[in-house]
């Protein structure tokens, strides 16, 4: 799965290292808005066990297309709105390293995770928040296509107080109806 940029791949056993590092340096890694205060607990037994991508949730590195620098991650899980199938949603997030913001690489891989996941599942609706003062990443789910919904207040705890998020959302039809000329961006399943 690539753009003419970047590329998604499953992490390996030999990126648990580099992940694990991710998690210790925060403002580095995972950054800042990502610091949820967890105890730090290493990738390795993932790794092992194979359970990077599963029927309810993953993970796919985000790899630089001209070199192969590792320059994030994004992951989705199960958003639930009712309890049939049908209403199930995916949440979806992202996490650059230092090296890699800025630079418009999160909106292509957004759009590659959105048009991975939409031919995979029969989800009509991917969604993604943000904190409201994440600025950056308010940008590259707009420029990847995704539409505001508005704020879900004092939604999510970090850094040692409740925080307010925006929300974010692509439907399929959307999707669809953008092609993926534009939404997904020089795809390649």
């Amino acid at each position: 799965m690539m753009s003419a940029r970047v590329r998604l791949r499953p992490p390996t056993i030999d990126d648990v290292t580099m992940m694990d590092s991710w998690r210790l340096n925060i403002a580095d890694g995972m950054g800042l808005f990502n610091d949820f205060g967890q105890e730090f607990k290493s990738q390795m037994m993932t790794a092992e066990e194979g359970r990077f991508i599963e029927e309810d949730h993953g993970t796919l590195l985000i790899e630089r297309v001209e070199d192969g620098l590792v320059l994030g991650s994004v992951d989705w899980r199960p958003a639930m709105y009712g309890p049939t199938v049908e209403s199930r949603a995916w949440a979806i997030g992202i996490s650059l390293i230092a090296a890699g913001r800025g630079q418009g690489y999160g909106p292509e891989a957004l759009r590659i995770l959105a048009a991975y996941l939409f031919e995979r599942s029969p989800v009509q609706r991917i969604e993604g928040s943000t904190d409201i003062d994440n600025v950056a990443s308010q940008r590259a789910l707009e420029k990847a296509g995704f539409t505001r919904e508005g704020v879900n207040r004092k939604a999510q705890f970090r850094a040692g107080g409740l925080h307010d998020l925006v929300q974010y959302s692509l439907l399929r039809e959307e999707f669809e109806a953008a092609g993926k000329t534009t939404i997904g961006v020089g795809y390649d399943p």
